[in-house]
This record gives structure tokens, sequence and C-alpha cells, in this order.
């Protein structure tokens, strides 16, 4: 029993740990209830966006890493008149990239980076932007996400070895997923299945974000965590 407590507490610890490094999330009283429990849920959730958020900072230091080693390796070659091109390399950095982008989604629909006309956005209220983005992430977004996940189910573990029977030859995936077409390259299986892991911490984040707009909805500002924006400049 002791046991199951230690590890418990070392739980709310984490999440509380995880929650408190957010700088923009203010300090506020986690209600009770199934307010309590969307609250941590939502912050859960956050927190492997802000999470997914530092591995992308990390990366884009890693690709530009990869880019000046493939830029000074080409141009030496040519000054030494020798190969000294590693194919390795230009395939890391292209997946590396892409690995970026796709571990990225959920933190920019976090951020809020995606497209709006702002200078009409920014003049609405709260609780009507709430109510728009609600309407669009349940009927658009959340449909399309669930349908992404299950498609890219079966690629993405076609692509780490399973068969089309659903079976698994070994499970040293490392030795059965997909490898590249050309000579040189790196094995394709561990890009593509991280393409499914994209787009599921991609449909997670949206739950957070209809949940925020629940939050917005009922009145409850506090606990979506809304940040006042700059409104941007008005051009007539």
């Amino acid at each position: 029993m002791s046991d199951n407590n230690t590890v418990s507490d070392r739980a709310e610890e984490l999440l509380e740990g995880l929650a408190a490094s957010d700088p923009k999330q203010a300090t506020v009283e986690v209600p009770g209830g199934i307010l309590g429990l969307l609250f941590r849920l939502k912050k859960f959730i956050d927190a492997l966006a802000r999470f997914s958020g530092r591995i992308v900072w990390i990366m884009v230091w890693v690709i530009f890493a990869l880019g000046l080693f493939n830029v000074v390796t080409r141009y030496v070659a040519r000054f030494i008149e020798k190969d000294i091109i590693i194919g390795e390399v230009f395939d890391l950095q292209w997946m590396v990239f892409g690995l970026m982008a796709l571990l990225g989604l959920n933190y920019g629909m976090r951020e809020g980076v995606n497209p709006r006309i702002d200078f009409w956005w920014a003049e609405f209220s709260d609780k009507r932007k709430a109510l728009i983005d609600l309407i669009l992430h349940l009927t658009l977004l959340l449909p399309f996400g669930w349908m992404s996940v299950k498609i890219l189910w079966n690629y993405s573990l076609t692509a780490l070895g399973r068969k089309f029977d659903g079976s698994w030859p070994t499970w040293k995936v490392w030795d059965i997923w997909e490898q590249a077409t050309d000579a040189g390259g790196l094995a394709r299986g561990p890009i593509k299945f991280m393409i499914l892991i994209g787009f599921s911490l991609w449909s997670i984040q949206m739950v957070g974000e209809i949940i925020k707009n629940g939050f917005v909805l009922a009145g409850r500002n506090d606990l979506a965590g809304i940040e006042e924006r700059e409104a941007p400049l008005r051009v007539e």
C-alpha cells in the first residue's frame, strides 16, 4: 500500500513540476470534480507540447550543423577533386527536418501559430474566439486528426516490419523495418513511424484546445490560461 502511495505521490509531483515549468500559466486554484479533472488533463497535454517544443528547438541546431557539414564537404570535395560526400548525412538532414515539423505540430497548435486574419480576429472577444475555435475543432480538425491517425496506423507499423496479416516476424524491428531504396541511404521505417507519432500528438493537443475553449465559454479564463496578446496594427 505504501509503495502505491509513493508511486502516486511521485506522479503528482512530476505533473506539478511540468505544469510549474510553464512561465505563461499563472498559479490558479484547482477546482474539484469534473472541472479539476479536465484542468489536470489540459495541463498534462500542454506539458507534452512544451516538451515537443524543446526537442524541436534542439533539432533546429542539429539541422544547422548537418547542413553546414554537407556544404563544407561539398566544396572541399570539389577543391581536392575527391568524393568525400557522405550520403547518410544528407539523409539524416532531411529526416531530422521532417521530424522537426512533425513534432512541432502540437506545439504550434498550442501557441496559436496557425494562420488567421489577425487584424479582424484580434477584435473578437475571448468567448467569440473560443466559440469559433470550438466549432472548427470539433467539426473539422478533430475528425481529420482521427482519420489521419487511423490511416497512418497500418502504414507506420508496416514500415516498421509488420506483415499485412498483422503478425511480426520478430520483436527486433531494426532488423525488419523498411530500408532505403538508394545506396548509402538511411532506413525509412523509423521516420515513417514518426508520422503517426506527430499526428497523434497533434490530435491530443486538439483535445487540450477543446478543453481550453470550453473553459473560456464557461467563464473560467483562469483555468483556460488565456494569454493577453497585443493587437496588431490595422491597415485601413
